[in-house]
């Protein structure tokens, strides 16, 4: 027997002793697992594209993409081959030393965002890290030029309503009091100002801030766009101050609107990136615009172990290739408005909101958490984000015909959650 048969039969033993049925999953994972996400929806363990598979053979169409992780969908082909070719070659080498895909994928970002000379990238592995590097960006903007150092920056603002993550840091900018309200006290200095107001923002903005966070699109408060013209005067208010103007990409980056970046048009002073940017596998990113603000963090001020590893940098290049060579920017934008068009069609859907493929959309009763319930009954991964609230984060690779099998089934599905709710408020 051969080396390279005998490796195939101990391959083939190791994933048989990955056998079972929902039920033994869902029992051995409450007696191993910390609780913090609640009980599995569903035990998954395969995909092909838009479609994944449970561990009875169910099939579902994914509508949220690993909450906006999966651009390429599951198991794409060239991606796949990229990752197990670089951890043939190389899979990790420390922040001691550099790669070629690194070096390649810095500059790919930078080209990408238009950034001007003297710009840098930082690797993280999340959007959380990418988060918790611009918090000490911010951090280390201390000074005021216009009072020649004598007064300190110690402010961050961030808006009602955002979402930036779960460790101290990223939570302290998180508005959510559920999330935050456990774990304070939380790093201090963070305030949060009243979301898409201008003058808000242009009254809370002096030379004591250091920083000013803003995602272009919450995801988290519904798929809630900045107001238009918004980001522009942040631009504008920030600059003026002498503040930094942060914009949170980790959800809307990437291809995720139908253009790279949802904040295109306006040249921040940071931008953080994950969830799509690796296709599925982990990796986090912090731009910074210019040698200003390029220059706040210096050696030793912060690092990471696994950041911007070979592994993680080649499969973000493959995804970007992919979206590049396939003409998914404009398949984004077309079946995002086409989706978006049907779903407010839909009897009982009174809103829907977005840019691309990032979508949510109200419900005129509250029921969206049965309505994600009835929907994995009926095949379909979607998302809830509040009582009434339901939100869409496919592949990017979605078909027109895979968003008309939900739209199809959208009625169904509601009167499934209306039901579910009525008979769960006479018990």
């Amino acid at each position: 027997m051969s080396s390279a048969t005998s490796k195939h039969i101990e391959a083939d033993a190791a994933l048989a002793e990955l056998t079972g049925t929902s039920q033994d999953w869902l029992r051995r994972y409450g007696s191993s697992l910390m609780g913090v996400f609640g009980t599995p929806q569903r035990v998954l363990v395969r995909g092909s594209g838009c479609t994944v598979w449970d561990a009875d053979g169910k099939e579902y169409l994914d509508l949220l993409g690993g909450i906006a992780v999966n651009a390429l969908g599951h198991a794409h082909p060239f991606l796949t081959s990229v990752i197990s070719s670089q951890l043939a070659t190389l899979g990790h080498v420390s922040n001691f030393f550099t790669s070629p895909t690194q070096v390649a994928l810095a500059e790919k970002l930078l080209q990408l965002a238009g950034a001007p000379e003297g710009s840098k990238v930082f690797f993280a592995n999340s959007g959380t890290e990418a988060n918790e590097a611009a918090f000490k960006l911010a951090r280390r903007n201390t000074g005021s030029a216009a009072t020649g150092g004598a007064v300190r920056r110690t402010r961050i603002l961030a808006l009602d309503g955002a979402f930036h993550g779960r460790t101290l840091g990223a939570l302290a900018l998180t508005a959510k009091k559920a999330y935050r309200e456990p774990f304070e006290p939380l790093p201090g200095g963070v305030e949060h100002i009243p979301f898409g107001d201008v003058d808000a923002l242009r009254a809370a903005v002096d030379d004591t801030v250091a920083a000013v966070f803003v995602e272009p699109i919450q995801g988290e408060a519904g798929v809630r766009p900045l107001p238009a013209g918004y980001l522009q005067a942040a631009r504008e208010i920030t600059a003026a101050a002498g503040a930094l103007l942060i914009v949170d990409e980790v959800q809307t980056g990437i291809g995720r609107t139908g253009q790279w970046f949802a904040s295109e048009g306006v040249l921040p002073d940071a931008m953080t990136l994950a969830k799509g940017l690796g296709g599925g596998f982990p990796v986090g990113a912090l731009i910074t615009f210019g040698e200003t603000a390029s220059s706040l963090l210096s050696a030793g001020q912060h690092g990471t172990t696994f950041g911007g590893n070979p592994v993680a940098t080649a499969a973000s290049l493959a995804t970007l290739h992919v979206i590049e060579s396939a003409g998914l920017l404009d398949q984004v934008r077309d079946t995002g408005a086409y989706l978006r068009a049907a779903l407010a069609a839909v009897p009982g859907v009174a809103e829907v909101r977005g840019e691309g493929l990032l979508i949510g959309f109200d419900l005129d009763r509250d029921v969206a958490p049965a309505a994600v319930a009835a929907a994995l009954d009926a095949g379909f991964i979607i998302n809830s984000t509040g009582p009434h609230t339901l939100r869409l984060a496919p592949p990017l690779i979605l078909t027109r015909g895979q968003a008309d099998s939900f739209v199809n089934a959208l009625p169904g599905i509601l009167a499934a959650a209306r039901s579910a709710a009525e008979t769960e408020g006479q018990s």
